[in-house]
């Protein structure tokens, strides 16, 4: 098994900086999840690691070896691409055993590998057959196998899931989590969803326009977003974003949003009183707004409570999305099922301000 970093990793097409000063360490046996919206690097920063592409700065390290002019058939590494990349005249033996005759492996050997990797992936009984006679999610496996009998130090995965119907994309995510613990190999994951991401990463590389803007443990991103990006693309639905004032109330603070005084979320007096007067933004998850007429975690109160003009009602069986309006903002809420929330009226919202975030709306960075 081996580690992975990069270490101020650039990438350029002339004039567009497409990677920007990436500093990425992937340990060893750790399933790291590169996530972000089309267009923000990820991909090139995998086919960099991968040597599909070249660096234009920076250095690159597998296992404590730099990498940057090894070819890709020496780096160690096996890729499991977004359209599987199966050979159609091939049966699912030979296209997994491929890479492996080429390396000149013994036959003995080869027998071997596909035999225990068809074991791991459920495929013994499809190994005569040829990719049109599969399924997606078969598909998928085969191109996973593929992979897996190289027995290399590292994967790298480019969107694997992306072709495959949602149910499909649940199991067979599942399936490579369940593969990843069992092998232990160090992987690398690209995909721009981030559903994926939070429940397959050890730890996620959220990445925007070339630079990565924050690596952490999947529920370290979720609760302590370090911006206002990454805390609207992690997440579902998106965080809810308020322009409030802070002002001095009492002895705290306020959140001054109209005619409503809010308390704020926890963030140091020391930070705080630097804001005083000005504007912010109020960052609140839709999980943590909840119905006022309903059983809630802690008491309706006039610092945490607002009052919002319903426009849209989604009931999705345990929870119910709520789309509304409040002052000049779109609030989306996830409440409870039991909710009489209904398209046209007011509906009380209660806030949990201990979940809150605030951010400065010109760095768009969140105060601690």
């Amino acid at each position: 098994m081996a580690s992975v970093e990069l270490t101020h990793v650039f990438k350029r097409y002339g004039s567009v900086v497409a990677v920007k000063d990436l500093n990425l360490e992937i340990q060893d046996k750790e399933f790291m999840v590169l996530v972000g919206p089309s267009g923000c690097g990820k991909t090139t920063a995998l086919r960099m690691i991968a040597g599909l592409e070249e660096i234009s700065d920076g250095q690159i390290k597998i296992n404590g070896k730099i990498v940057n002019d090894v070819l890709p058939r020496d780096r160690d590494i096996a890729m499991v691409f977004q359209n599987y990349a199966l050979y159609p005249h091939m049966t699912v033996y030979d296209n997994m055993a491929f890479g492996l005759s080429l390396r000149r492996v013994s036959k003995a050997e080869i027998d071997r590998r596909v035999a225990d990797t068809a074991r791991l992936l459920g495929l013994e009984e499809l190994l005569k057959r040829k990719p049109r006679e599969l399924s997606g999610g078969q598909s998928q496996r085969v191109a996973l196998g593929r992979a897996i009998v190289r027995e290399p130090q590292v994967f790298l995965m480019d969107e694997p899931l992306s072709n495959l119907d949602a149910k499909l994309r649940v199991q067979t995510r599942a399936e490579i989590i369940k593969l990843h613990r069992r092998l232990g190999i160090t992987t690398i994951y690209v995909t721009h969803d981030q559903i994926e991401a939070m429940t397959m990463g050890t730890r996620i590389a959220v990445m925007k326009n070339g630079v990565l803007q924050q690596c952490e443990k999947p529920m370290e991103i979720y609760a302590r977003p370090v911006n206002m990006f990454v805390a609207g693309f992690i997440g579902t639905p998106s965080m809810n974003f308020i322009e409030v004032t802070l002002a001095k109330g009492g002895e705290g603070y306020i959140l001054q949003v109209g005619t409503y005084e809010l308390g704020t979320p926890p963030v140091s007096r020391e930070t705080l009183d630097r804001y005083v007067g000005k504007k912010l933004i109020l960052g609140i998850r839709p999980a943590d707004l909840f119905d006022r007429n309903l059983k809630n975690p802690f008491e309706s109160t006039p610092q945490n409570t607002v009052r919002t003009a319903v426009e849209v009602v989604e009931p999705m069986g345990d929870i119910t999305t709520v789309y509304a309006v409040f002052g000049a903002n779109q609030i989306t809420a996830a409440v409870a099922a039991e909710t009489a929330a209904s398209e046209g009226n007011a509906l009380d919202l209660v806030i949990d301000l201990d979940r809150g975030h605030l951010f400065d709306p010109e760095t768009e960075l969140a105060l601690r």
